[in-house]
């Protein structure tokens, strides 16, 4: 019986690393990107069975490129392994398509269980944001089927600009016109009533599209 591909996403270099040592005696793990546009082509042509993933991603944060994998590679389990415990952004995670949501804090035998449960077809999130959860849908039982504000290609749009890219290089990376860029960043400081470059930065952080750099939990 052939052994489960793994693939990660995280941008810390030395953590990917870790888990490739800690995953490969069991599982294959087929390579490491560290932005979620690389994610994208990466698992694309690797066409692993399950994605272990961060949220906060540069150039495509872990929500949108699992949206995206979602749509190209269907039966692709998504294992999301963040630090931010934001009860959102789960709720994101899960609808962009995640089988599991853990925290990085989280023991290395929970990341473990959670692999074994996606590959059999359940769902796992670590319990203490699965309390949130159900905390929270509790108080509104649609939580889960709430809308995203924006569409994904503006969300695409406001992390590269809010990162600091200017729209001539946003057009670059997501391979459209200036003109389109330039569309969709009004668009949405019309969409969402605000009127100045570090207004889109704070929308941009204050919804999780862009995040603080991430500490690499110790050992």
């Amino acid at each position: 019986m052939s052994r489960i591909r793994i693939l990660l996403a995280d941008d810390h270099e030395m953590l990917c690393m870790l888990f490739t040592k800690f995953l490969e005696p069991k599982y294959e793990v087929v390579g490491s990107v560290p932005d979620g546009r690389t994610l994208i082509k990466a698992a694309f042509e690797l066409k692993p069975d399950v994605v272990i993933l961060d949220i906060g991603m540069p150039e495509l944060n872990g929500i949108s490129a699992g949206r995206e994998l979602r749509k190209l590679l269907p039966s692709l389990k998504l294992v999301y392994l963040t630090m931010n415990k934001d009860c959102d952004l789960a709720v994101e995670a899960l609808n962009a398509g995640a089988s599991a949501y853990l925290l990085k804090n989280s023991r290395t035998s929970e990341l473990l269980q959670a692999i074994e449960e996606v590959t059999r077809g359940s769902t796992y999130i670590t319990p203490q944001i699965s309390r949130a959860l159900e905390d929270r849908s509790i108080r509104n039982p649609n939580v889960l089927d709430q809308p995203s504000h924006l569409t994904d290609r503006q969300r695409e749009v406001l992390q590269l600009l809010a990162e600091g890219h200017e729209m001539k290089e946003t057009a670059y990376i997501l391979g459209i016109s200036l003109r389109t860029v330039r569309f969709h960043k009004y668009r949405i400081m019309e969409e969402l009533g605000i009127s100045s470059d570090a207004e889109l930065v704070q929308y941009a952080m204050q919804h999780g599209i862009i995040f603080p750099a991430e500490k690499i939990p110790s050992t």
